[in-house]
């Protein structure tokens, strides 16, 4: 069986859409990012998204853990032209549509941004090569909220719109587990 933990990355207390924007984690909270190190398995590889937040936030849980690449593969959703405005404005610009995205994840694209399904597919053919790679393994990835909610979709077998439910927290752990009968949700958005 083959582990995933997947990791939030640090607060980077933004109010507005953040997506593939790189902007820094406050890596201030010791204390929470160590009660996280010590809660991942010591022989577990690690990886990250490429943006900052993730990358920053994998190197100062890892450890001795063996550190992969970062992964542009794991990166948030794109939001387009949304990223870096307010929930306000976006609402305020495209009302139809900014509630549609939300409500019927699926197709639908912020402007010059991805889909839910577009960001879903990136994201299992990462996970699909790091699982084959690392089979039996302990796989510690710290990557985004939306990120880590389509793979909450891909292991539970719920809607992209039951997945949107979750709350991931920063520095939260979200635990799924593949074998040979398939994909298995642990525990989600566990605070060490």
């Amino acid at each position: 069986m083959t582990q995933l933990w997947w990791v939030r990355h640090a607060p980077t207390h933004e109010k507005s859409f953040v997506g593939w924007r790189d902007v820094p984690a406050d890596l201030s909270d010791t204390a929470m990012i160590g009660r996280v190190a010590d809660h991942l398995p010591a022989g577990a590889v690690i990886v990250a998204s490429d943006l900052q937040r993730a990358s920053t936030t994998a190197d100062a849980i890892g450890g001795a853990r063996h550190r992969l690449p970062d992964m542009p593969a794991l990166r948030e959703m794109d939001f387009g032209i949304w990223d870096g405005m307010d929930w306000r404005d976006v609402a305020a610009r495209d009302p139809d549509l900014s509630r549609r995205f939300w409500e019927q994840p699926g197709d639908l694209r912020a402007p010059d941004g991805e889909s839910w399904n577009d960001v879903s597919a990136r994201v299992a053919r990462a996970v699909d090569d790091l699982t084959l790679r690392f089979a039996g393994r302990d796989i510690v990835l710290v990557a985004h909220m939306g990120v880590i909610m389509t793979q909450i979709q891909r292991a539970s077998g719920s809607t992209a719109y039951q997945a949107l439910g979750h709350q991931i927290d920063n520095l939260s752990v979200t635990r799924m587990a593949r074998n040979g009968a398939g994909w298995t949700l642990g525990a989600v958005n566990h605070l060490p």
